[in-house]
């Protein structure tokens, strides 16, 4: 096992309750959904502009993934860089990953200026990240192991000696078994099954 890997990361668990700022006459409702794909953030997204269609901005931040961060911001009309960023802002302070937070506003009438919109966002943000239940998830890597069914006790005993998850299995004169392993053992896992006699591991892309 090597110690300096990282292999677990920290997200929500469910969609967040509701959070609402109000600034001067403003209403700023603050959500935080786990997501996994831009599908995912659409959809909430069309949701939430139901919901408070008479609303005035609908901001947003996500982030997706752990080795590969894929992530984006939108001010939604607001000045540039007073929501999106301020948002994402709360994301990286929080080290989540895979999370969405939109922050929709009720303008009051009254302008609030580029600092108070900064401080504004931020907050509802940060208070529906407040409202999440954070979790700590682990980074796992498949394999898929290919032999012949004659090797099929010894490969078994492997699987079962390093404490590995099988995901999923196709028995026939060839035997194909998809196994799973916290990122950290993964290298020795590859190594094990790499050096024997007759078996194939790859990486599953």
């Amino acid at each position: 096992m090597n110690p300096e890997v990282q292999d677990t990361y920290k997200t929500i668990s469910t969609p967040s309750e509701e959070a609402l700022f109000k600034e001067k006459g403003s209403k700023f409702f603050g959500y935080a959904f786990p997501v996994s794909s831009e599908i995912q953030v659409k959809e909430i997204l069309e949701q939430l502009r139901t919901k408070h269609y008479s609303a005035r901005h609908w901001c947003y931040a996500y982030q997706f993934g752990t080795e590969k961060v894929t992530f984006r911001t939108n001010d939604d009309g607001e000045p540039n860089n007073s929501a999106g960023m301020p948002i994402y802002g709360q994301i990286q302070s929080f080290k989540v990953t895979d999370v969405l937070i939109v922050v929709v506003r009720y303008f009051g009438g009254v302008k609030l200026g580029v600092g108070g919109l900064i401080s504004a966002y931020r907050t509802a943000a940060q208070m529906a990240l407040e409202n999440s239940e954070i979790i700590e998830k682990i980074i796992r890597i498949h394999f898929i192991i290919h032999f012949e069914y004659k090797n099929m006790n010894k490969v078994m005993r492997m699987i079962r000696e390093n404490q590995l998850e099988i995901v999923s299995q196709k028995m026939k004169t060839d035997c194909e078994i998809e196994i799973s392993c916290r990122k950290k053992t993964s290298q020795t896992v590859f190594e094990t099954f790499h050096s024997a006699f007759e078996i194939d591991i790859r990486i599953k892309e």
